[in-house]
């Protein structure tokens, strides 16, 4: 029998306490931006402004509560979640835990459950569009590339397919509740340097591309994280397991509701390809037509679930959904958040070997990720020496990536 934990003793959980951490400066300075971002980029009325505006003056030091909103789909969750929290200071909890029960209280201030005008009104899609109408010139020629990757009679070769991941994971780069819209493209990345290999710490890629080559017609899923351009590669990435025969179907696994600024719903699924569809640029159109077409004949399958916005680690996965993943040929987990979940946001050495921690997971899977948060397993002792030196901030920059692999069905 597989297990269901990791393999070693599980170390204690980030906390936002420690000055001078990246936990730290997320509950001091990160969130209090992003709520007020929120109030800029939206016309609510002084009522929820000023529940905004409640909840950024409970930071770092107000008590958490539970929430208090009965049109909440999941409320009695939700406060299962929080009861060991209770009557404790945002300062003194988990970090993970905190960051999505923000969201949360962000949803529950804006009444985005309420019946009204602000019902489902996503308090992040002003900036979500926003970032994705900044990056079109780069989907121009990404498209132009992807439409050649697989041929008329549906064979492709593993340089493309290692090209299509490498794009994949710089794409994660565009982190709206790290970098804003606005910000300067210095700041951002150079979103067609997809092949870059020099700040890959981990790449396992040789063994996923080998994987996927005895596949075919199998399931694939995609644990989505960003909107924007991100959601863009990974759209690529579901067109081309389609596309070449190697996976039927492709479920797109995204976020019921709102949370951590950019992450992607359904909604923005619809609103990606229908920018695409629309396009003046002929492969861009192509693309999105494509994709709208696997859509609709259900070669791509969206879907939500409340497990993907709960404050738990991927091991304390319910049974549901491991026997769901179980029938998963290869499951690609996308982004700095979903990593986090992997290892429970915990205070693993960085060297820990990688299998040891996620080989409770139910099926072959290929983490993307870049280093937006002090987490990370799988890596050397000189690579973590070196980059102290050389990029004091290499855990959370945004600039450092890696591709895991593991298949527990070997």
């Amino acid at each position: 029998m597989s297990p269901t934990k990791p393999c070693i003793p599980i170390p204690p959980p980030l906390m936002m306490s420690e000055e001078g951490s990246f936990a730290h400066q997320t509950l001091t300075q990160r969130w209090v931006t992003i709520i007020e971002r929120a109030i800029a980029s939206n016309h609510y009325p002084a009522s929820i402004t000023q529940n905004l505006e409640n909840l950024r003056q409970e930071l770092p030091y107000g008590i958490v509560r539970s929430l208090e909103d009965e049109t909440q789909p999941d409320l009695e969750a939700w406060n299962t979640y929080m009861s060991p929290y209770q009557g404790k200071r945002w300062i003194d909890i988990p970090w993970y835990p905190a960051e999505v029960y923000l969201y949360r209280r962000i949803l529950e201030a804006t009444h985005y459950f309420q019946p009204g005008k602000w019902h489902r009104v996503d308090p992040f899609e002003p900036q979500k569009h926003s970032s994705l109408a900044k990056v079109m010139s780069a989907i121009e020629t990404m498209s132009g590339k992807i439409n050649t990757f697989v041929d008329a009679q549906g064979q492709w070769k593993h340089i493309d397919l290692i090209a299509l991941f490498y794009f994949a994971l710089w794409g994660n780069r565009i982190d709206l509740s790290l970098f804003p819209t606005d910000a300067g493209e210095s700041q951002r990345m150079n979103i067609e340097a997809y092949r870059e290999q020099a700040n890959l710490l981990v790449d396992h890629t040789p063994q996923i591309a080998d994987h996927i080559s005895h596949l075919k017609g199998v399931r694939i899923d995609l644990i989505v994280d960003n909107a924007g351009f991100e959601l863009f590669c990974d759209l690529c990435v579901a067109d081309f397991f389609v596309n070449s025969g190697i996976a039927q179907p492709v479920y797109l696994h995204l976020k019921p509701h709102p949370v951590l600024v950019s992450d992607a719903m359904i909604k923005d699924v619809q609103h990606t390809i229908n920018v695409l569809c629309h396009h003046s640029h002929q492969d861009v159109q192509s693309l999105g037509k494509r994709l709208q077409n696997y859509i609709d004949n259900g070669n791509i399958i969206c879907c939500e679930d409340s497990y993907w916005t709960a404050p738990l680690p991927f091991w304390d996965m319910p049974e549901r959904w491991r026997s769901e993943l179980n029938q998963s040929q290869l499951v690609m987990i996308k982004g700095d958040a979903n990593y986090r979940r992997l290892l429970g946001d915990r205070e693993w050495d960085y060297t820990t070997p990688w299998k040891d921690i996620v080989c409770y997971f139910p099926a072959p899977f290929a983490a993307l990720r870049t280093f937006k948060a002090e987490v990370a397993a799988g890596l050397k002792p000189d690579q973590i020496k070196r980059l102290n030196q050389d990029d004091p901030q290499w855990l959370t920059n945004g600039q450092w990536g890696v591709i895991q692999f593991f298949n527990p069905r070997q």
